[in-house]
């Protein structure tokens, strides 16, 4: 007789692939959330205006390895009054997207702090970020190197697994192809979860 059940790890890998994974885009107010959102969704630009509450938007996009993944992403406000809501929206969530503007140096501390406060927060530990350096497209936007160094990227926890990706929502520059990190991320995040369970 053959081998009825061939490597779990395949197995699972092939049972990841059909899955919906949830994501929350985080950042300051007026950094491209909602731009972002739209531009996966209808690959359109769309104006918007600052979100007062939430968005959700399901999508599906083909990967490289011509793999379709469904992603369910919520873009929440990043008014100061709605930053203690965040956590809310991360609890059971498989990734976050923290979306940065480029061009506002000013603001890049705050923002700094942001991204730092939610990736502490204990359920947030090992979930997978990924950095959006939206704007790109603009002539005095900062180069990823900046970004990182003013972020102080190599400061998040070290169980905090993240990447940083130039984005111009404008034209969708860097978007889908962001997705791809955080969709293996999440994958390899959910197998350690998976082989974790089945030890106990």
């Amino acid at each position: 007789m053959g081998n009825g059940l061939s490597d779990p790890t395949s197995i699972l890998s092939n049972l990841l692939s059909f899955q919906s994974f949830h994501i929350v885009f985080l950042g300051l107010d007026c950094a491209g959330k909602t731009a972002v959102l739209y531009r996966l969704q209808s690959n359109e630009f769309v104006n918007t205006v600052p979100t007062k509450g939430y968005n959700t938007e399901k999508i599906k996009v083909t990967l490289g390895n011509s793999k379709t993944v469904t992603f369910h992403l919520w873009d929440v406000g990043g008014q100061e009054k709605l930053r203690p809501l965040w956590k809310s929206y991360t609890r059971c969530t498989d990734g976050i997207v923290f979306v940065v503007d480029s061009v506002d140096v000013e603001r890049i501390e705050e923002a700094k702090t942001e991204l730092h406060k939610i990736t502490r927060i204990s359920e947030n530990q090992d979930v997978p970020v990924l950095i959006v350096a939206n704007k790109q497209d603009l002539r005095n936007s900062l180069s990823l190197s900046e970004v990182e160094k003013l972020l102080a990227m190599g400061q998040l926890s070290s169980s905090t697994p993240w990447h940083l990706k130039p984005t111009c929502a404008i034209v969708g520059d860097g978007l889908k192809e962001g997705l791809e990190k955080p969709n293996d991320m999440i994958i390899k995040r959910r197998k350690m979860l998976w082989q974790q369970k089945k030890k106990r």
